[in-house]
């Protein structure tokens, strides 16, 4: 397989990812919701380095942990603000690891105001470029 297809399938299993989390966001009523939004926030954000690092890979880049290929693909001009993803990667590990209600509504609140409409953009932003 090329490092092309490669990096069309790493760009389609995100996009899959964000339209289940778009959809997740679009329905959730309850806290049980919510904690299924999270939880495909996480794999999103996931499938989301994962497709920059086949981008990179493509374009001859090589990245293997999230925060290098967040940085990395900042450095080539794949993504605008590297910090915001950067903050999605840290709030990802954080619902990921440790459980709260507070940060539960907190990292929600983040994906719904902020962090779907980034993730959006970066995926139409992606499919450009590749």
């Amino acid at each position: 397989m090329t490092r092309r297809v490669e990096a069309e399938e790493g760009l389609l299993k995100f996009e899959k990812a964000f339209l289940r989390l778009k959809e997740a966001l679009a329905q959730a009523k309850d806290e049980l919701d919510r904690d299924g939004v999270i939880q495909r926030f996480e794999f999103t954000v996931d499938l989301c380095w994962k497709a920059l690092k086949r981008i990179l890979a493509y374009q001859g880049v090589e990245c293997h942990f999230p925060r290098d290929c967040i940085k990395q693909a900042f450095r080539y001009g794949l993504i605008e603000n590297d910090d915001l993803l950067l903050d999605m990667l840290a709030d990802r590990n954080l619902s990921s690891h440790l459980y709260s209600e507070e940060m539960a509504r907190e990292v929600y609140a983040r994906i719904k105001e902020i962090y779907a409409r980034e993730l959006e953009r970066l995926l139409s932003s992606l499919k450009k470029k590749l």
